[in-house]
This record gives C-alpha cells, sequence and structure tokens, in this order.
C-alpha cells in the first residue's frame, strides 16, 4: 500500500447549529444512494477519489443540499455518509471511521474493529489515519486547529482522509483532503491541490523547501543532548526574534519540552517522518526544533501556505433557495433502483443516467 496524497484544503465560514432532523434524514437516504451507485459503477476506489477532491466534495454538499459556503458540510456530509453506509460496510467494502470532535478519537478502535473483514493489518490504516493528523496539526501550522478527522477506507487497504480544522480569530474552518494511492512520502509535498478562501503564513515542514530544515531537525533530535537543546531554547527567547508569527517562543516553554525532546532522542529517530510519528512530538515541539534549526543553524523552514484562492459563497437555510422535499425524495427513489436493478445485473437505469450526464 503507498503512502498518502493530500488532494485539498477548504476554507469555510464557520456556522453554527444543528441540520433539521428532516433534511438530515434525507441526507443520509441521498448520500447512500449516491455512494451505493459510484461504487456499483466505478468500484469503492473510486469513491475515495471523490470524497478526496475538494470540489467534488463541496458540490456533494449541495446535492445534499448544504450550504456551499458553510463549515458544515464536512461534518455534515461525513456524518451522513456514515450513518447512510451503516450496515452495508462488509457488503460494499467500504468502512468509514471517526466524525467532529470526541468521535474522531475513536477512529482508531473503529478501524481494528473492521479487521475480521480487511485484506490488510489494520494497524497500516490507524498509521495513516493519525499520520494525516499529525501532518496537518503539528507539521502545517496554518492556525487551524484540528475538531474533525473521518477516515473512509476499503477491504483492500485503500484509503482517504477528511478532515477539518477551525481559526478562532478569523472565524473561518479549514478542511484537508487525502489520498492513500499516489505519494510516497508522508512529509514532503503530500498534496495535489489545495483550495482555500484565505491565504497567509505558516509554518509548513512539509513543502519541499523545508526538506533541509527537516534533516537538520532530525539530526538535532538525534545528536544533540536533550540539555544542550533547551538550553538553546532559553537563549532564543531572550533574542528579538523575525517578525514572522510562526517564530515566536511566547507560548513555548523550554523546560516543559524536556520530556518530549529526551524521549524523541532516546528513540533515535531515522528520519523526519518517524520524528513526527512519536507521541508527544506536537506542533509547540516541532515550532522550537525549527526555530533551532533557521536560527542556529541558518536552515529556514519554509512560511507558504499551501493553500490556494477558490470557492464562492452559498441550502439548508434557504439559499440560493429552500429545499423542495418532493423533489428530494424522488432522486432518492429514482437512484435507490437504479443501483438496485444494476446490482442485479439490470443496468438501463445506469446507463440512461450516463447517457443524461453526456449533456451535463
Amino acid at each position: 500500500m503507498s503512502s498518502p496524497q493530500r488532494t485539498g484544503i477548504a476554507n469555510l465560514p464557520l456556522h453554527y447549529g444543528k441540520v433539521p432532523p428532516w433534511l438530515f434524514e434525507r441526507m443520509t437516504r441521498l448520500a447512500r444512494e449516491v455512494v451505493l451507485a459510484i461504487a456499483t459503477e466505478f468500484g469503492t476506489r473510486e469513491v475515495l477519489r471523490r470524497l478526496s477532491d475538494p470540489f467534488w466534495f463541496q458540490a456533494f454538499g449541495c446535492v445534499l443540499g448544504y450550504d456551499w459556503h458553510s463549515s458544515g458540510v464536512t461534518t455534515t456530509v461525513c456524518g451522513a455518509l456514515k450513518d447512510g453506509l451503516r450496515g452495508l460496510e462488509r457488503e460494499i467494502g467500504l468502512f468509514i471511521a471517526g466524525g467532529k470532535g470526541r468521535t474522531s478519537r475513536k477512529t482508531p478502535i473503529e478501524i481494528e474493529r473492521c479487521g475480521n473483514f480487511l485484506k490488510v493489518d489494520p494497524a497500516s490504516l490507524t498509521y495513516a489515519s493519525r499520520m494525516a493528523a499529525k501532518v496537518d496539526n503539528s507539521a502545517l501550522q496554518d492556525g487551524y486547529q484540528l475538531y474533525h478527522h473521518t477516515f473512509f477506507f476499503t477491504a483492500d487497504g485503500s484509503w482517504a482522509v477528511v478532515q477539518q480544522g477551525m481559526n478562532e480569530k478569523n472565524h473561518y474552518a479549514r478542511r484537508y483532503h487525502w489520498l492513500g494511492e499516489k505519494v510516497t512520502d508522508f512529509v514532503c509535498e503530500p498534496h495535489s491541490a489545495i483550495c482555500s478562501q484565505t491565504r497567509g503564513t505558516a509554518l509548513n515542514l512539509v513543502a519541499t523547501e523545508s526538506t533541509a530544515a527537516r534533516r537538520t531537525i532530525t539530526q538535532v533530535i538525534r545528536e544533540e543532548k536533550p540539555e544542550k537543546v533547551v538550553a538553546e531554547l532559553k537563549r532564543l527567547k531572550t533574542l528579538d526574534l523575525p517578525s514572522r508569527h510562526y517564530l515566536t517562543l511566547e507560548d513555548v516553554n523550554p523546560d516543559r519540552l524536556h520530556k518530549a525532546i529526551l524521549s524523541a532522542y532516546e528513540q533515535q529517530p531515522a528520519d523526519f517522518e518517524k520524528l513526527l510519528s512519536l507521541e508527544g512530538i506536537g506542533p509547540k515541539t516541532l515550532r522550537a526544533l525549527s526555530l533551532i534549526s533557521e536560527l542556529i543553524y541558518s536552515t529556514p523552514v519554509s512560511a507558504r501556505d499551501p493553500a490556494i484562492y477558490s470557492f464562492a459563497h452559498g441550502g439548508k437555510d434557504g439559499h440560493p433557495y429552500p429545499v423542495d422535499k418532493k423533489t428530494y425524495d424522488k432522486s432518492i427513489e429514482v437512484l435507490h433502483r437504479a443501483v438496485a436493478k444494476a446490482r442485479l445485473g439490470e443496468s438501463e437505469k445506469l446507463e440512461a443516467l450516463r447517457r443524461l450526464r453526456a449533456w451535463l
């Protein structure tokens, strides 16, 4: 199984509140039928590819009746899919773990529960889930704290991740997409498309420009005594540092980092990916080590925000128009019948839908 590829990031305004029960029930049913149609026609790997595409995911949310500019589209679409496919996972070979808040922390347990239905060691999937979260929360420090993580995977070990972080200062959420079939490196440019409404600067340890810094940071951990690293950090706190926001040590306590640095030193990580995977190596530790890399060893870390501009603004709250319940229910019925017949070998309706698509 290959390592991951992050395929996109989306920035969305934070919206609060819940989806009305009458709409979420329909979302669950329609999401199920759409995914079953794709899986039946193209296979489960194609489902992962589409979920990992931020534009397709956004359009999917619109089809389900959700605001196209709302942060809630991420949690609601993933939740509707998880509920809609519950009980069908083994039959179609597609599984979903994780979710929002506390549910996201249950991802490893939920992956393990599916172990008997998988053709691969679930430990490899658990590792992929954890590393995707660590990259987007620690190795890429763009101001968004992760609070949602959904892990999609198939019986043969293919997978995708959709996760979302919150920025309390600008009141936006940023969505991160991963696809586990192309890139061979977790920590060097793991994305192919990143979409956002805003850009700034970031501590970007997964940029190509940070290759030398990743080597330096790993070398510092492997070769320098923890006491010396902590002493250097204390010295740096007394300096007038550059104005870039990620270089500040105001919220970093060198003494509190000693335990994490000592643990990493004792384990002697072979490379930056191994270092990032260690327990206790989080945003503050990496920020501190990045400071040492840049200011002491003259090996700068990239400040490039890996997002590009995209998405405009716009469902459930009546915009651009209220949900038409009659049409919504008819769409579910048509898809359900088409999928049911296709799975029995009668593919006329899917053929008709495919012909219709050619005219769109």
